[in-house]
């Protein structure tokens, strides 16, 4: 697929964002941009403030401060407009276990307000490209983590979005099952020119060349490639800028 034009508007725009708990900010003047077509890894310990932002975006929190633009458009002021555009797969897991996996499909495929017909195609479409056709009228019980996971990206690309996101997508899955999921986002990317943020603490999933945004007590530390983000370390490796820049903010 070739690039997005340059007047084209990112897939995601955040500025500002602060979001508090009673007494306790858990963002604090957050701002960055994700551009179409580019997987940006959202890299923060475990209380880093990661899912608050995504609560954010997904419009499960109403932000009082800063503004979230998705492909252009103001979260704030339309919302409907701005969801639309937007695909999500949660920490959490939030398909429904009893019911077959294309049924779990066509019920979010309604929502969306697809009609039978485009469901049945999309559907058909995305399964394949994950390798799930043969599983579409088993249970989601009867999928492994891994299965179940890609049932949710499935689900996410239905109506079509220009902005993933995937919060900690990967965590309790073993290694393969890991790998097979952040492969095919990437490909998103390449094929479908999706902006892409993907939330995680896991260092493995990062490489050199991605996007990153160090999110740390709720603050984006740093931004940049994995290059950057060692430089401004004074690291030769990825992880021990991680732990070098967060130790810092935390001294």
């Amino acid at each position: 697929m070739s690039s997005p034009p340059v007047s084209a508007p990112p897939a995601l725009e955040v500025t500002g964002l602060s979001h508090s708990f009673g007494r306790r900010k858990a963002l604090d003047d957050v701002g960055f941009t994700i551009p179409q077509g580019r997987f940006t890894v959202l890299l923060g310990q475990n209380g880093a403030g990661k899912t608050t932002l995504f609560n954010l975006v997904t419009r499960l929190y109403s932000n009082r401060s800063g503004s979230i633009e998705i492909m252009g458009v103001d979260l704030r002021a339309r919302p409907t407009v701005a969801l639309a555009k937007l695909g999500v797969v949660f920490q959490l897991r939030t398909v429904d276990l009893d019911l077959s996996v294309k049924q779990n499909l066509l019920y979010h495929a309604g929502l969306h307000g697809l009609s039978r017909v485009q469901a049945q195609a999309r559907i058909q479409a995305e399964l394949d490209r994950l390798s799930l056709a043969e599983r579409a009228n088993d249970k989601v019980r009867q999928l492994s983590g891994g299965q179940v996971r890609r049932v949710e990206i499935a689900r996410a690309l239905l109506h079509k979005p220009r902005l993933l996101l995937l919060d900690e997508p990967t965590v309790g899955l073993d290694i393969g099952s890991r790998q097979t999921i952040v492969d095919h986002v990437r490909q998103l990317c390449a094929t479908d020119g999706l902006g892409v943020l993907w939330a995680t603490h896991l260092i493995d999933e990062v490489r050199a060349d991605d996007a990153v945004i160090l999110l740390h007590q709720g603050r984006v530390l740093a931004a940049g490639d994995g290059a950057t983000l060692c430089a401004k370390a004074e690291v030769k490796d990825l992880g021990q800028a991680f732990t070098k820049l967060t130790e810092a903010r935390a001294a």
